[in-house]
């Protein structure tokens, strides 16, 4: 393994670790404040906004210059908007800091993808992809189980009053600078050979891919479904265990759990299943799986209980599924096309978390059971849709047969 990419996983360690700090008291800060529920998803939205964005200016910039330099602009917006949305108090002012957090982590969350592929031979690029995101998603759980912590820690409460949730993200801020202030110093790069690019319509480059059609427009399409349905499960299961009466270090505790699962699933499962050359019919699958399981858990008296269990076999094939789901686009794009195809890709992304937030934001307020049904709605949506793909590209003789 290069010596690049073990000091990258250091920095996303760190980013999963400091990013996450502030999510499990988030419900405690807005509830605090009488602010309706249907505004998480507002929140959300709003950040992911800002995402959709910033992204790909940060994207094209990084192709130019270093990124290091970028990167440390990104976050210390993402310091400025999180300490402004711990701190301001008014729902008006929190959703003008979620977009300027949204502005500002998109740096990092565009650029340490690219550094990666830049940095990793291409037989071990979706290796290095699966760890990385591994990484990223165990030090998440780490974040939220700390984040939990020092809001219920008696000594931090004394010493830097972390009972109030506001505070949090003070020290979330305080850290993140400093974070950023380390990659500024620390982050090294290969030269850059800039290669003049002329400017592009992101859905007419479409017509560049080999083997596209409407079936891959179908995809996409699935792929923005997907993520409207796992965006509001992540994001609104920290609401529901504070409403169920659940601390947020119980919430730190089991968001862990689930990091661990997702990063055992990446290193061990996922090479494993990625030799196999099905990738379509196995994403197949695994919708209808995540659709059943989030209908089923939700409803069960013994919460916790089955969220250890059973969810997390939801969690187990949600990690199988993005590595998949990258290589079958990769399989079908034209030799110098990837970054547009991706970048394609995040936009159906981005779409899915803005619609999906918004849209569970208002079910949950109206009853938070809905927000979960609407989820595995979204998994048998893409279901069906992956089974319409898989019979067309079937017909044109675009699955390969074992």
């Amino acid at each position: 393994m290069k010596k690049k990419f073990v000091f990258l996983l250091v920095f996303t360690a760190l980013q999963g670790l400091i990013h996450n700090i502030g999510h499990p008291v988030t419900p405690s800060l807005v509830v605090g404040l009488g602010i309706p529920d249907y505004m998480f998803g507002v929140f959300f939205a709003t950040m992911s906004l800002g995402m959709m964005i910033a992204s790909p200016i940060f994207g094209s910039w990084g192709d130019k210059h270093k990124k290091n330099r970028l990167i440390f602009i990104g976050l210390l917006f993402y310091s400025i908007g999180q300490a402004g949305f711990g701190i301001s108090g008014n729902m008006y002012w929190m959703v003008f800091f979620r977009l300027v957090s949204g502005l500002g982590v998109s740096g990092i969350v565009t650029l340490f993808v690219s550094y990666v592929i830049e940095i990793s031979d291409k037989e071990k690029r979706a290796r290095n992809l699966a760890i990385f995101a591994a990484t990223l998603t165990l030090f998440a759980s780490v974040g939220y189980k700390l984040g939990g912590f020092l809001n219920n820690s008696p000594l931090f409460i004394q010493l830097l009053h972390t009972d109030n949730p506001g505070n949090l993200f003070i020290i979330q801020a305080v850290l993140n600078t400093l974070y950023a202030i380390l990659i500024l110093f620390t982050l090294k790069e290969e030269e850059k050979v800039v290669i003049p690019s002329k400017r592009l319509n992101l859905f007419k480059s479409l017509k560049n891919m080999k083997k596209v059609d409407f079936s891959f427009i179908l995809f996409l399409i699935a792929v923005m479904f997907i993520s409207m349905g796992s965006i509001n499960l992540s994001k609104y299961i920290d609401v529901y265990f504070i409403e169920l009466g659940y601390t947020s270090n119980q919430l730190g505790d089991f968001v862990m759990v689930t990091g661990i699962v997702s990063i055992l699933s990446s290193l061990f499962l996922v090479p494993l299943f990625i030799k196999i050359k099905k990738e379509l019919q196995l994403m197949i699958i695994i919708q209808i799986l995540s659709g059943i399981i989030v209908l089923f858990v939700f409803r069960q008296a013994r919460f916790l209980l089955f969220m250890y269990t059973i969810y997390n076999v939801y969690v187990l094939i949600r990690a199988i599924y993005l590595p998949f789901e990258q290589n079958f686009i990769s399989e079908y794009a034209e030799e110098g096309s990837m970054g547009t195809i991706m970048g394609i890709r995040q936009s159906f992304v981005s779409v899915g978390m803005i619609i999906g937030m918004v849209l569970g934001g208002f079910l949950y307020d109206l009853k938070p059971l809905l927000v979960f049904d609407a989820s595995a709605a979204m998994f048998f949506i893409a279901f069906v849709l992956f089974v319409v793909v898989f019979h067309r590209f079937k017909r044109k003789h675009m699955i390969k047969e074992a």
